[in-house]
């Protein structure tokens, strides 16, 4: 049986696997996730990897949406423990062999590692993980079949693909948080709806930002009907809502406030870029510089505990949206 797929059982290889495929699938969250607190930095790392076999999955435009339908399903199957974890990733293999990303493939063959280290962690980090996968994975697949050229049928169907696909990580993110900090779990009690905006505001970036590239293939994200404007509007409405999440982070845990500033803030700059253009036809014209990237990275370190300078930055770096705000309400 292909080694890949078989993983040598120890702990410190596994942890180092995690760590140097995390930054080969993803380099936003290669520089966010090692900002968090040991304790949990390891569980969101997993967690994301997770989340990225699903994507892939998602993403995998050779695949038919039933093929896909399939393939999460073996997926969650594996991760709950109903089969064995080859059952999904031989089949999945086989169904990705023409797939291009080889950094993603190889995420998959090392799926028996990924759980392993899922399986190290405390019993309420397990479920809340299981729990973000089931809803992640079951959502993708009702989703699948929905795949078209003029896009979700409306507002409603849109918030709640945004939620199957970012806005439950940002619950999982809450319940890991609050496992590891009383006070930010005092904090969020009653404003648990923040962490779901949170996430959702970070998944409407992305549909924004890669809707050119959508289009091309033939699919799109967005509801049927609903201006760039409006859409912009609910996204930055999201940001305020994440802004407030952010702020319920006590101050003293900069870890996990520097984490949750740095996915925001480049969220704010890319929708910003996007609300000042009327119109782009490829990604790359919104995307960060990597210079932009690392100046926002440095400054996520004097701001982390400074409220003032979070607001401040989100006042400077979102006039654009605002004005389009106070435009259209």
């Amino acid at each position: 049986m292909n080694s890949a797929i078989q993983p040598i059982e120890n702990p410190n290889s596994d942890l180092a696997y995690q760590k140097a495929i995390l930054g080969s699938v993803s380099r936003t969250f290669a520089l966010t996730i090692p900002l968090l607190p040991p304790a949990i930095e390891v569980v969101v790392g997993n967690t994301y990897l997770l989340c990225r076999i699903v994507d892939t999955i998602e993403d995998a435009t050779e695949l038919s949406p039933t093929e896909k339908q399939r393939l999460s399903r073996l997926f969650l199957e594996a991760v709950l423990g109903t089969i064995s974890v080859e059952a999904f990733v031989n089949p999945c293999l086989e169904a990705l062999k023409g797939y291009s990303n080889v950094d993603e493939l190889d995420l998959i063959a090392h799926t028996p590692t990924v759980l392993r280290i899922l399986h190290t962690f405390p019993d309420t980090d397990q479920a809340a993980i299981s729990r973000c996968v089931s809803i992640m994975s079951d959502g993708m697949s009702h989703f699948h079949g929905r795949q078209t050229q003029e896009g979700l049928k409306d507002l409603a169907e849109f918030e709640e693909y945004c939620y199957v696909v970012a806005g439950v990580v940002g619950e999982l993110l809450t319940t890991i948080f609050s496992n590891y900090s009383s006070g930010f779990a005092k904090q969020i009690e009653g404003h648990e709806q923040l962490a779901i905006a949170f996430g959702q505001a970070l998944q409407m970036t992305n549909i924004l930002k890669d809707s050119p590239e959508d289009r091309a293939r033939g699919v799109s994200w967005k509801p049927v009907g609903i201006s760039q404007t409006a859409l912009l509007n609910i996204a930055y409405k999201k940001l305020q809502d994440s802004m407030s999440y952010i702020l319920l982070i006590p101050e003293n845990e900069t870890g996990m406030r520097r984490f949750c500033f740095l996915a925001f803030g480049l969220a704010v700059m890319t929708l910003e870029k996007i609300a000042n253009r009327k119109e782009f036809s490829n990604k790359s014209e919104v995307k960060l510089s990597r210079n932009s990237v690392w100046i926002f990275y440095a400054f996520t370190k004097l701001a982390a505990s400074n409220t003032f300078l979070m607001k401040a930055f989100f006042f400077a770096a979102s006039s654009h949206l605002r004005k389009l705000s106070t435009k259209n309400p």
